[in-house]
């Protein structure tokens, strides 16, 4: 099963194992804190990409674009792949305060496609 969570929120056993899928550490989030079995910096949108979007809905559509063109053939994408097989849960943990558009949300349905295909 492959789940979405903020960072912020309480760690559960059913988290499983948990990724944070962020280029840059949440603020205020000890590592204790996060309990984070992994941190893929490399499967997360680039710099200039993430900037640009700076969580604007109306720039969403064009930043799924970039984003999935980003994530095509990506050998992050395909760590992941081998994470989820390997691990009943995976819980990708993001920071953002915004929970329908950002780049963790479109990851896993990225990833639910090509697993899914």
């Amino acid at each position: 099963m492959l789940k979405t969570k903020r960072v912020y929120e309480e760690v559960t056993e059913e988290d499983g194992y948990r990724i944070l899928t962020e280029r840059l550490w949440p603020r205020g989030v000890s590592k204790e804190r996060a309990a984070l079995d992994q941190w893929m910096k490399s499967i997360a949108p680039s710099n200039d990409l993430r900037k640009w979007f700076d969580h604007d809905p109306d720039k969403w559509e064009e930043f799924k674009e970039r984003y999935r063109k980003e994530l095509f053939g990506s050998e992050a994408v395909n760590e992941m792949l081998e994470i989820i097989e390997k691990n009943d849960t995976v819980t990708m943990v993001y920071a953002s305060k915004d929970e329908e558009y950002n780049s963790t949300v479109l990851l896993k349905e990225f990833l639910g496609d090509l697993l899914e295909g």
